[in-house]
């Protein structure tokens, strides 16, 4: 009975596994195969060629290179603004006795809440009254802006278990406060921003919603969005679009590899916290 619950068990996670997968190797796949062999035998039908050319063309023609950049010059500034706001903030909150801080926390986690969906006019008509409509900094700021409230949530239920006593020490030492922050609390605090760097670079460099609402000009677009480009301009060429796609794809497997830990962490932050 053990073992034909334990095959049973595999069998599913097989099945589940190749249901998550399938999609992703039929993408990458689709990737090496010419316009003449998609055009004989269609889009679903097992590969009869292969070729490293649509990759060159998504890099070259499809301006897949230029989207890379915009993204990482989004991404690094975004993710590092946000993470050294919030816990900045979440020191003060949670090392400190100031008044309404629980109401300011409570208010800076509502506003994560709301569907972005509803503050997508708004924001983008402030991004054009402030004169930074259609530039990266705009995308910088809306990424930091609604970012910092949960980056300040997570950080302040982190700093706030650390023993006071060890503040206490650095205090009766002489340290001052900024001394308290950044050679003793951020080094204390370092797993749980190293969690949140790797989730919010995912989120950041993925992020389609907030890109096509502050940037209009093809030159200025981030690499997901750019995908909607790629398959415009390279409309039948199934394998273009899909190399752009693998392309797209490379720097957030990278990051998750690199820090495959760090998620994992990050998800227990959430859970314990």
């Amino acid at each position: 009975m053990g073992r034909l619950r334990t095959g049973g068990y595999h069998t599913a996670m097989i099945g589940v596994s190749l249901l998550w997968l399938g999609p992703i190797i039929w993408v990458v796949v689709l990737s090496t195969r010419t316009f003449d062999d998609i055009a004989t035998n269609g889009v679903g039908s097992l590969p009869h060629s292969f070729t490293l050319d649509t990759y060159v063309q998504a890099w070259t023609d499809g301006g897949q290179l230029q989207a890379l950049i915009n993204s990482l010059l989004v991404t690094v500034p975004a993710v590092l603004l946000s993470l050294g706001l919030a816990a900045m903030t979440a020191f003060a909150l949670s090392r400190f006795r100031i008044p309404g801080r629980r109401t300011i926390l409570l208010l800076m986690l509502a506003g994560n809440l709301l569907p972005p969906q509803i503050v997508l006019i708004p924001v983008s008509k402030f991004s054009e009254l402030t004169g930074l409509y259609d530039t990266l900094w705009a995308l910088i700021a809306v990424q930091v802006g609604f970012g910092l409230g949960f980056y300040t949530f997570v950080l302040h239920g982190f700093m706030r278990d650390l023993p006071n006593e060890i503040q206490e020490a650095a205090t009766i030492d002489g340290a001052g406060v900024g001394q308290i922050f950044t050679r003793v609390i951020l080094p204390l605090t370092r797993p749980a921003l190293a969690a949140l760097g790797a989730l919010s670079f995912t989120w950041i460099f993925n992020d389609l919603l907030w890109a096509i609402t502050v940037i209009r000009t093809e030159g200025t677009m981030p690499v997901t969005p750019a995908l909607l480009g790629l398959q415009g301009q390279f409309v039948s060429s199934w394998s273009v679009i899909a190399a752009g796609t693998v392309i797209a794809a490379v720097p957030t497997v990278a990051v998750f590899l690199g820090f495959q830990r760090h998620f994992i962490s990050g998800l227990a932050i959430g859970a314990v916290k």
